[in-house]
């Protein structure tokens, strides 16, 4: 087979404990999922979860013990941090139960929804998508994928950000309005899964602006936790 252009290198992140790669198919991510930063954007209760879509190639790997660099992207003056639990699709299907979702799961990783929070409220009040505010380049950083045999239990765990060494945000897993069972059992409802696939379950309150100069880290207790640093 010919191209036009050599293709793209395929999008893809290191598996802890395991020479393979975890190649990505999609990503999506779950608006307002954690009560307090439900509130905290202006919404309270548990309304029926929505998605938003980042392409493949917004992923920027976090490194292990490593600072990454994290380009300030541009035409926005607010770009703001949502730390977040992701989880990494094993084996996909559709119309998946909350019961049967455990076994559809590969790992986890921590990651972050970083958001053109400017450029996402002028859009919201026009009633325009916002893809331009979530789903730029370089919006998605991620640590590397732990999998679920040794990541312990995730619904359990610690959810933090720290900026430049003081607390942005923590919180518990456990807090999620929509668990990671309920999650999959409606985001495949919508569309069918795949083998790559990484779902970013949402952001505890905390969420804030950073600056070029600004050091995060994010951790999840139990997996690989990133530190970048905005240029």
């Amino acid at each position: 087979m010919s191209f036009v252009f050599e293709p793209a290198p395929l999008v893809s992140l290191p598996v802890i404990g395991n020479q393979a790669r975890f190649p990505v198919h999609r990503i999506y991510c779950v608006g307002r999922n954690y009560e307090e930063h439900a509130k905290e954007m202006g919404f309270t209760g548990r309304e029926p979860p929505f998605f938003f879509l980042k392409p493949a190639d917004a992923v920027l790997l976090a490194k292990p013990g490593e600072t990454t660099p994290l380009p300030y992207p541009s035409l926005t003056a607010n770009l703001h941090h949502e730390i977040e639990l992701v989880v990494a699709i094993g084996t996909g299907g559709k119309n998946i139960k909350a019961a049967d979702a455990q076994q559809h799961i590969f790992g986890y990783a921590v990651g972050l929804d970083m958001t053109r929070r400017d450029l996402q409220n002028d859009m919201k009040k026009q009633g325009r998508p916002w893809c331009i505010g979530k789903a730029f380049d370089h919006s998605a950083p991620i640590g590397p994928i732990t999998p679920v045999a040794q990541a312990g239990d995730v619904t359990a765990a610690e959810i933090a950000l720290q900026v430049n060494g003081q607390d942005r945000q923590r919180s518990q897993v456990s807090k999620l309005i929509w668990n990671i069972a309920e999650t999959i059992e409606h985001l495949s409802a919508a569309w069918e899964l795949q083998p790559g696939d990484l779902i970013y379950t949402g952001t505890p309150e905390g969420v804030a602006a950073v600056v070029a100069g600004d050091t995060l880290h994010g951790m999840v207790s139990g997996l690989s936790p990133i530190t970048l640093q905005v240029r």
